[in-house]
């Protein structure tokens, strides 16, 4: 068998030559999965939580007005007042979704768990980012640890 064809055939398993990439760390974010939660989150976010909350508040604000609670304005109406009151229940409502946002990015991984939403690091990106879809290794293990070795020139220690 030549060198040629051994590469090939341990290409896809071989660690790259600049030195050793951990296994469980070093995966490829996706922009697809990414951009699917972002969506979710902003669908659901307005589905259930600002669109009910904007209505209840007109609802609410509507009444009060409606029992002479609150006065409407002599030129304009209860129109002011019931827009107010569902421009602040929609933010009030978005608002309150982030926390499950967040909860849905960090399943992602552990670059989406120090902030939420872009540009959150240094910089641009994620913290730890050290290039298109590359995460630093934030564990500990044995295979780690051996792999760390051997690019430092260590021999691995062997259990006895």
């Amino acid at each position: 068998m030549s060198t040629e064809a051994t590469e090939n055939t341990e290409g896809a398993q071989a660690k790259p030559k600049a030195g050793w990439a951990c296994p469980v760390a070093d995966k490829h974010i996706h922009r697809e999965e990414v951009r699917q939660i972002w969506k979710e989150c902003q669908e659901e976010s307005f589905w259930y939580r600002a669109l009910p909350l904007a209505l209840g508040s007109m609802a609410v604000t509507g009444g009060l007005i409606y029992n002479g609670v609150w006065k409407q304005s002599k030129r304009l109406g209860p129109i002011p007042k019931l827009a107010l009151a569902g421009v602040l229940g929609y933010a009030v409502g978005k608002a309150s979704y982030i926390g499950t946002c967040r909860a849905k990015f960090q399943k992602l991984g552990p670059e989406f768990s120090k902030g939420f939403g872009p540009g959150w690091g240094p910089g641009f990106g994620p913290p730890g980012f050290r290039g298109p879809g590359h995460r630093h290794c934030t564990h500990v293990c044995q295979e780690c640890q051996k792999g760390e070795k051997q690019v430092a020139g260590e021999a691995p220690a062997t259990p006895s």
